[in-house]
């Protein structure tokens, strides 16, 4: 595969993959080309701030109370104005869903912890838990091995 870029300020920007066949990379590459707002943080409320929350910071998104949540690398949540399924589109490709209502930061996870009933919980370095699926394991397990 082979890769340029041409910085040309004077040009209007585009970008123009040739590939062989859709994958699940080329599609990741158009949601980040066609949703990219120059940003790499969120707007984040806490009951007396508006915060913006830099996507390395976020452990976790995840719905509580029927709102959306960010925790950060300190535990804390944040409130956020926009649904999951948005969030999905918006965030970078090391954020991976695990269960139908959280989003993880593959980056910020320590580990997975098993229970003896076969529950997996996603154990984050905040020291925050949330519990992995069985339809998002395959998949997480696959992004964090490699295979």
């Amino acid at each position: 595969m082979k890769f340029t870029l041409v910085v040309d300020e004077t040009a209007e920007e585009s970008v123009v993959a040739t590939v062989h066949r859709e994958s699940g990379f080329t599609v990741q590459m158009e949601n980040l080309v066609l949703h990219y707002t120059g940003g790499d943080r969120l707007a984040a409320y806490t009951e007396d701030e508006l915060k913006m929350l830099p996507f390395a910071q976020i452990e976790c998104i995840t719905l509580l109370g029927g709102k959306t949540y960010a925790i950060d690398r300190e535990g804390e949540k944040y409130l956020l104005r926009h649904r999951l399924y948005e969030l999905e589109q918006l965030l970078p490709a090391n954020f991976i869903r695990i269960n139908k209502s959280s989003l993880a930061n593959q980056d910020r996870l320590d580990r997975l912890s098993a229970s003896f009933n076969g529950a997996v919980d996603a154990v984050f370095k905040c020291g925050y838990r949330d519990y992995v699926s069985r339809r998002c394991f395959g998949e997480l397990k696959r992004r964090l091995t490699g295979k």
